[in-house]
């Protein structure tokens, strides 16, 4: 069969398959979630911004990952959530406007790597080499760390859909319920090995990157605090390490379970689910497990700062339940 040009600026989305059971459910699910990375990462960088004793290279490069937290769902989610709602029919996207998504979502993972990734160094030379560290993490090492690691994700992503966008298009539906990379260049009957090749040498450099900067920083911190008999800095380091450390686990597991499924179209469902629970899970707990644990435990705002945000999370969810029917 011949190809053919068709470049609709309408394209189709996919549902998530849910029965009429589990749609408000899942709904309601994904809108707490939602409002709760909203709230929470905004309260954590107000609170590291206002405090001057968290005005440190740690919490200041955490604010990147709050940041990226909450421009990755908020492209993301409010538009998932709308068209939970829409029949199939209406359940359309322009092609700019997923075309930007895409390079949100993709710009997201991106990030959550090169991001953590100035965290493990900050934590090397503070665990490592606690005598230059005000020397070494100055504001301006700290500036040089936050636009490298947006920087090399705008980048590498940036390439990533210009490769995609020069591909004329002869399908119209996303098998996706949100655009990315792959769901792009799915709709070309053209020739994609450039984008194949190039996305695998992608994804195999930033991992690769990310795992090898990862082992190595923390190959030389357990060195250090095994030949340390300083208990007051393995302490130290167990404490901010561990959290850092989950963090990384967790984004790395999630994100290798969508590429794995990925390769198995029978399990779609699996797929766009934990697709989506890519965004909303690490964006839910890195603020809980980093923020609330390592910066409101050294705030001396701590517990006045927490209860307050949880009293006003308590109220805001009892009060939207009670708007809810009582049938679900």
């Amino acid at each position: 069969m011949e190809n053919f040009t068709l470049n609709s600026f309408l394209l189709q989305l996919e549902d998530l398959n849910l029965s009429e059971d589990a749609l408000y459910p899942v709904f309601l699910c994904f809108l707490l979630f939602y409002l709760f990375i909203i709230i929470v990462n905004v309260g954590i960088i107000l609170l590291i911004f206002t405090d001057r004793k968290l005005h440190q290279p740690m919490y200041l490069l955490f604010c990147n990952l709050s940041v990226n937290d909450i421009v990755g769902n908020s492209i993301l989610v409010p538009r998932l959530l709308i068209d939970m709602l829409r029949p199939s029919s209406k359940r359309v996207i322009s092609y700019y406007e997923c075309v930007v998504q895409a390079f949100t979502v993709h710009t997201f993972a991106t990030t959550s790597h090169t991001v953590l990734m100035t965290m493990a160094f900050d934590r090397y030379v503070a665990i490592c080499n606690p005598l230059r560290y005000s020397v070494i993490m100055t504001n301006r090492m700290v500036v040089k760390l936050t636009v490298s690691a947006w920087g090399v994700a705008f980048v590498l992503v940036g390439i990533l859909l210009g490769l995609t966008v020069r591909l004329n298009r002869c399908r119209t539906l996303i098998m996706n319920p949100y655009c990315d990379n792959a769901s792009l260049f799915k709709l070309s009957c053209e020739s994609v090995f450039i984008n194949n090749v190039y996305g695998l040498t992608f994804t195999v450099v930033l991992f690769t990157a990310s795992i090898g900067s990862m082992v190595l920083t923390y190959a030389k911190i357990i060195v250090v605090c095994l030949t340390s008999r300083n208990k007051s800095l393995n302490s130290k380091a167990l404490k901010t390490c561990s959290t850092h450390l989950v963090l990384y686990l967790m984004m790395l597991i999630s994100g290798f379970i969508v590429i794995i499924l990925h390769r198995f179209p029978q399990f779609s469902f699996y797929r766009k689910l934990s697709a989506i629970l890519f965004h909303i899970i690490p964006g839910s707990l890195n603020p809980v497990i980093y923020g609330v644990i390592s910066v409101v435990s050294l705030s001396e705002l701590k517990s006045d700062f927490v209860l307050r945000l949880l009293h006003l999370l308590l109220l805001f969810f009892t009060s939207l339940q009670n708007t809810l029917p009582s049938h679900l």
